[in-house]
């Protein structure tokens, strides 16, 4: 599998992405199969045997701290320290390296006849990787998240719409089979395949999620949480629609209820950015941000409701997280998180405002909500490996 996205976010808070990537790898070593990765650093390739990714597995998992910046990381100047970190410890654990060119021979030598070669992240998805592998005569296969930024290109970073369309471009010309995480994203994607030529083979399968294990104890002191108070959790960019939910907490006046923003600044936001920082001390609404996974858990566990606004989803795994942790999801009425949550979630579209502030001010009154008669497990991990590894 291609572990390149996963090398470069080294350090990083993992996003709904890493977590897929690394569900993958995760599955891939209790297979008793053999297994390689493949990841693009700064100078070349590099391609990790099971005991490679083993070791690179411990590293992403804090399991092993990442080595020393050896001489060729400390020539790609532009990189943070701890993504050449992470390029010296993947060269220290490889089995074989190569310059760009030679690619394709690099795979001949050492992967077995037939094998396959999974993306699951989105990234190294270049002519040069594909056509090597095909070139090896290894099949390949695409896991796609989403087309939001062909759909959506307004939310996007300046320069992305076209990087994504030419490696979707490279998906219709060359993948054997594309994966895709909902019916929903099948259904968006097909028509611009379709476009460009070709659509190839198609399976969809829901992502799975691992209930997180709360831990109160981790969260920072100080947070107001002996009262009613709302969550959302997302990376903060303008497709997640955080300017909506400032605007409701302005209609809510001062007697509002403490609103937690979950994640880190992105990009294309610099009026939600300007608001939040001209909030005065005691403002209800409030960023956190670092939070381990266990202190996520435990705020959103113990929220009143986890809202979740966004224009466009992928898939959605913090309302699904949410819902698995048995906290009340008000959302935004969208087919894909329909199909997986179905009548777990409440559904109101941002263009009805008047009914998002009805159910936050019913939830402020009532905190502790309806007790679930089950407990929502939703799709599991082994239910869509089932799916994506059986035998074709």
């Amino acid at each position: 599998m291609d572990l390149t996205r996963s090398l470069r976010r080294s350090g990083r808070v993992a996003t709904g992405v890493d977590r897929v990537e690394l569900a993958y790898l995760n599955r891939f070593l209790a297979e008793d199969v053999a297994c390689f990765g493949l990841v693009r650093t700064a100078l070349g390739y590099v391609l990790l045997d099971r005991a490679g990714l083993i070791g690179f597995q411990d590293r992403m998992l804090g399991l092993s701290n990442w080595g020393a910046v050896d001489l060729l990381s400390r020539l790609a100047r532009s990189r943070p320290t701890v993504v050449k970190q992470a390029e010296s410890d993947v060269r220290r654990l490889g089995i074989a390296r190569t310059h760009r060119g030679k690619l394709d021979q690099m795979l001949v030598k050492h992967l077995p006849n037939g094998f396959d070669y999974f993306n699951v992240g989105h990234s190294n998805l270049t002519d040069r990787v594909l056509y090597a592998v095909k070139a090896a005569a290894g099949e390949i296969h695409v896991l796609i998240h989403d087309v939001i930024p062909l759909d959506y290109p307004q939310f996007q970073r300046k320069g992305s719409v076209s990087v994504f369309k030419e490696k979707l471009q490279r998906v219709s010309a060359t993948a054997d089979r594309v994966i895709y995480n909902s019916h929903d994203t099948q259904s968006k994607t097909a028509p611009h395949l379709r476009a460009m030529g070709r659509v190839p083979t198609g399976i969809v399968s829901h992502l799975g999620a691992i209930k997180p294990t709360p831990d109160r104890a981790q969260l920072p002191p100080g947070l107001p949480l002996d009262q009613p108070y709302f969550v959302t959790v997302g990376t903060l960019e303008p497709r997640k629609n955080h300017a909506f939910l400032l605007d409701l907490w302005d209609d809510l006046g001062p007697d509002a209820p403490p609103l937690f923003l979950c994640g880190g600044r992105g990009w294309n936001n610099n009026a939600l950015f300007a608001r939040l920082d001209g909030l005065q001390p005691g403002h209800p609404v409030q960023e956190v941000t670092g939070l381990t996974d266990a202190a996520l858990a435990a705020l959103v566990q113990g929220a009143t409701g986890a809202l979740f606004p966004s224009f466009a989803e992928g898939f959605g795994l913090p309302p699904l997280e949410a819902v698995q942790l048995g906290t009340r999801v008000l959302c935004n009425d969208l087919d894909v998180i329909r199909e997986f949550l179905g009548g777990n979630a409440v559904y109101a579209s941002v263009f009805d405002r008047y009914s998002w502030l009805c159910k936050i001010d019913e939830w402020t009154s009532n905190p502790s909500g309806a007790e679930r008669e089950t407990p929502f497990v939703g799709p599991t991990w082994d239910e869509h490996f089932k799916t994506v590894l059986r035998l074709r």
